[in-house]
C-alpha cells in the first residue's frame, strides 16, 4: 500500500530534535518562509533556538507533530523515529549519514538502517543522509541550510538524490517557479517514485524533475509514469551513473553493448520519461513545460536578427530529433507583406533590423512564423546589462505573438546571463518562455516533443542473480527452435574423425569449433566449405567438437539479437549491426522485455543499417516480418526461463528476402537438473 505523505510534506505543524547549526537552520528558514503553523524543538538541555524553547522528550510535546527533522546522530536517529512512529507523527526526515551508504566502510551500516526503517513501521521517513524538503507553495519546510525558494502560487517539484546538488538547483536564477524541492538521501525507506507519486496529487505542480542515481523497484517507476500520464503532468529525469559494465564483459556482443546506461535509457524510454544530461537544460525544460506542457511536434521557427544567429539555432540542433520546416506559401507572403523584398525569407528567418524597436511592426514579422503547425517558436533576443531600454519593444512582440497565435513561444537568450530575471518573470506571466542559453533551448524543445504515454506493460523484473554457464551453439540453437526461431539443418559431432555424419546436408557448409566465444576472431568458423573439405578444415582447426551446418545464403543484412540480465532496469534487449563488424559500427538500440511486434518494428528503424533492410539502392531487402518472428522468439525463451537466464544472443541473425536464420547463437544459463540429476542441455 502506497505511503501518505500529505501530512509529511504538508505540513501545519512542525518539530525539530536536535540543537546543533543545522538544527538551528531549520527553524531559521521555517521563519523566513513564513510558515504559519506551530513549531517545536526537542532538546534534554530545554534550550532556546530562535525564540523557540525546547521540550526535554519528544513524549513531553503538547501535539503530535506533522513533520519532524531529526537532526542528531544516527544512534538517536532510530530512537527518534521509534518514539515518533509510536505516538502517530506524519513523517520525518532523517539528517543523519552513516546508515547503507556508509556500509562498506562500517559493519553496523547495514544494521542500523534496517533497525530505522523496522522503526518507521507505517511512519513514512525522508532519507538518512537527506537535506529534507522545501514545500514554497504552503511556506513549509525541514531543511537545515540556506536555500534560493521563493513563495510560489503554482510550479515545479524537483527531487534529488543529492542534497547539495538539491542546494545549488534552489539558487538559480533563470525564473523557474519551484513549487517543491526534495531530497531523497539513500531511501531506506521512502523510494524517489514514491515521493513523486505523492506530490501528482497537488494540482499545483506543473511537471517534476528527477536527479535519478539509481531506480530500485522498477514496478513502482512504472506506476508513477502511468499516474504522471492520467494526471497530464510530465516527467523529465538526469540519470547520472553510468557502468562499468560494458568494458569488464568477455563473453557476449551484447554485454559489451548494453551496460547498465542502455538499460537505464531503455527503462526511461518505456516509461515516456524525456533524459536530460545537464543541470542547466534539466532547468530549461522544466521551465519550458511549466509554461507549456509537452510539445506537440518537433518542428521549430527560429527567429533573429542576424544571420549568424540564425546559422547558430540551425547549427545548433543539427544532431536533435528537431527539425526547422520550409516556410509554406502563406508564411511566405505573410511575411514578405511585414517585412518587404530586402529580407531573405527562409527558417531559421533572419528578419534583419527594419522593424527593430516598433513593437506592432516586430509582431506582425514574427507572428506569420508561429504557425499551427510549428511546436515551439523561438525568438532569439540578447538583453545587454548595459542599458536594455530598447528592448522593451521586443519583449512586447514576444508576448503579443503567444497572445494572438496561441501557439508556444520562447525568448531564447544565446547566452544563460543575457536574460534578466526581471524581464524572464514578465514573459513567463504572460505565457512566454524565457530560456536561458542556446545549446539549453535546443535541449529543452527536443526533450518536450519526445515525451509519449509509458508502455502499458511493466518491465520484466528479473529474480536474483544466479551462477550461469554458456551452453553449446548447438544447445542454444536447439532451446530457440523450440519457441519459433529459424535454425540452420545441422548436425553436432565429436571429433574430426565424425563430420562424414554431415552427409545428408546441403553444401556450401559451415564448419563452427564447439566451446569457444567470439569463433571468428579464434579461427573457430569456416564458411563456405564442400563435404570433401570438412575433414581436413576439422583437423587444422583447433576444437573438441563441431557443429556443421547448412550455409545461409542470399544474406542481405546480419543483425545482433541480444538480451541481458540487468538487475537495476530488467532485461534488455538490444538491437543492432551484427556479425564481425558489431563492436566497430556501435549501431544498435535497447529496449526493456516484454515488447510487442511494434515496439520490434519501430526499434529497427531507429537503426543506421535500416535501409539495408528496406532495401538499398536497388539491393532486395530482408524479410521484417522473419526478423521480428525471430526477436519474439528470442522474447518467448527468455520469459519462459527468467529465472534461469543470464545473456542470451543472437550475432548474427542473416536475414535474407524471405528468412531470418540464427547463424549462431549464445545462451548463459543456470543449469537445470532432469530427474536423473544431468543438467538439461548439457553435452
Amino acid at each position: 500500500m502506497a505511503k501518505d505523505l500529505t501530512r509529511l510534506l504538508r505540513p501545519r505543524s512542525i518539530a525539530v530534535i536536535g540543537g546543533g547549526a543545522w538544527c538551528r537552520q531549520v527553524i531559521l528558514q521555517a521563519q523566513k518562509m513564513g510558515f504559519d503553523g506551530a513549531m517545536h524543538l526537542v532538546h534534554p538541555r530545554g534550550i532556546d533556538i530562535e525564540g523557540l524553547r525546547a521540550v526535554a522528550d519528544i513524549s513531553d510535546l503538547e501535539q503530535v507533530p506533522d513533520a519532524v527533522f531529526i537532526g542528531v546522530n544516527r544512534q538517536a536517529t532510530v530512537e527518534a523515529v521509534t518514539a515518533l512512529s509510536a505516538m502517530g507523527a506524519g513523517g520525518a526526515v532523517c539528517f543523519a549519514s552513516g546508515f547503507s551508504e556508509a556500509a562498506a566502510e562500517d559493519g553496523n551500516a547495514t544494521t542500523l538502517q534496517r533497525q530505522l526503517v523496522d522503526a518507521a513501521g507505517d511512519m513514512p521517513i525522508l532519507g538518512p543522509n537527506c537535506y529534507g524538503f522545501i514545500n514554497a507553495l504552503d511556506g513549509a519546510l525541514l531543511w537545515p541550510d540556506q536555500h534560493g525558494c521563493d513563495p510560489v502560487p503554482r510550479g515545479v517539484a524537483i527531487l534529488t538524490q543529492s542534497s547539495n546538488i538539491a542546494i545549488n538547483l534552489t539558487m538559480q536564477r533563470r525564473a523557474l517557479p519551484i513549487a517543491c524541492m526534495v531530497t531523497c538521501g539513500n531511501m531506506a525507506q521512502t523510494r524517489q517514485a514514491e515521493i513523486a507519486m505523492a506530490l501528482l496529487d497537488d494540482p499545483r505542480i506543473t511537471a517534476i524533475g528527477l536527479h535519478i542515481e539509481g531506480f530500485g523497484d522498477t514496478g513502482q517507476w512504472h506506476d508513477l509514469a502511468v499516474k504522471a500520464q492520467e494526471k497530464s503532468v510530465p516527467l523529465i529525469a538526469l540519470k547520472v551513473g553510468a557502468s562499468d559494465q560494458a568494458r569488464n564483459a568477455t563473453i557476449s556482443h551484447t554485454a559489451s553493448l548494453a551496460g547498465s546506461d542502455a538499460g537505464a535509457q531503455a527503462l526511461l524510454d518505456r516509461l515516456g520519461i524525456a533524459r536530460l544530461h545537464d543541470l542547466p537544460s534539466f532547468l530549461e525544460t522544466l521551465k519550458l513545460l511549466h509554461c507549456n506542457g509537452p510539445l506537440t511536434s518537433n518542428a521549430l521557427s527560429c527567429i533573429s536578427c542576424s544571420g549568424g544567429e540564425a546559422s547558430l539555432a540551425a547549427d545548433t540542433a543539427a544532431h536533435s530529433a528537431l527539425t526547422f520546416p520550409a516556410l509554406t506559401n502563406d508564411q511566405e507572403s505573410a511575411l514578405a507583406d511585414a517585412l518587404g523584398p530586402m529580407v531573405a525569407l527562409s527558417n531559421p528567418l533572419d528578419y534583419h533590423t527594419y522593424v527593430w524597436g516598433d513593437a506592432e511592426k516586430m509582431t506582425a514579422a514574427w507572428l506569420p512564423m508561429a504557425a499551427r503547425h510549428i511546436g515551439l517558436t523561438l525568438i532569439v533576443i540578447d538583453y545587454p546589462h548595459t542599458d536594455a531600454s530598447d528592448w522593451q519593444s521586443a519583449t512586447q512582440a514576444a508576448i503579443a505573438v503567444r497572445k494572438r497565435s496561441g501557439q508556444p513561444v520562447a525568448v531564447v537568450a544565446t547566452l544563460p546571463e543575457l536574460m534578466p530575471r526581471e524581464v524572464a518573470r514578465d514573459l513567463m506571466a504572460a505565457g512566454v518562455t524565457p530560456l536561458c542559453g542556446l545549446r539549453e533551448a535546443m535541449n529543452a524543445a527536443e526533450a518536450a516533443a519526445q515525451m509519449r504515454a509509458p508502455h502499458r506493460m511493466p518491465p520484466l523484473v528479473p529474480g536474483h542473480d544466479r551462477t550461469v554457464a554458456p551452453l553449446s551453439d548447438a544447445d542454444a540453437k536447439e532451446l530457440l527452435r523450440g519457441f519459433g526461431a529459424d535454425t540452420p539443418r545441422a548436425v553436432a559431432v565429436h571429433g574430426a574423425g565424425d563430420v562424414a555424419v554431415a552427409s545428408d546436408l546441403a553444401a556450401p557448409l559451415v564448419l563452427k569449433g564447439q566451446g569457444i566465444a567470439h569463433k571468428s576472431e579464434a579461427g573457430a568458423v569456416m564458411l563456405n566449405l564442400t563435404h570433401d573439405a570438412l575433414a581436413v578444415t576439422a583437423q587444422r582447426m583447433k576444437a573438441q567438437s563441431f557443429l556443421i551446418e547448412e550455409m545461409v545464403q542470399g544474406g542481405v543484412a546480419e543483425l545482433l539479437i541480444g538480451v541481458t540480465r540487468d538487475a537495476a532496469h530488467g532485461f534488455v534487449l538490444t538491437l543492432g549491426a551484427g556479425g564481425v563488424m558489431t563492436e566497430l559500427w556501435q549501431d544498435t538500440t535497447s529496449l526493456l522485455l516484454p515488447v510487442t511486434e511494434d515496439d520490434v518494428t519501430a526499434a529497427l528503424t531507429r537503426l543506421k543499417t535500416y535501409p539495408l533492410l528496406t532495401g538499398f539502392r536497388g539491393r532486395p531487402g530482408a524479410d521484417l516480418t522473419a526478423i521480428t518472428r525471430a526477436v519474439m522468439a528470442l522474447q518467448s525463451f527468455v520469459i519462459a526461463h527468467a529465472d534461469r537466464i543470464g545473456e542470451a544472443e543472437i550475432n548474427p541473425l542473416i536475414c535474407t528476402a524471405d528468412r531470418a536464420v540464427v547463424a549462431d547463437a549464445l545462451i548463459t544459463m543456470t543449469p537445470d537438473t532432469n530427474a536423473q540429476g544431468e543438467p538439461d542441455g548439457a553435452d
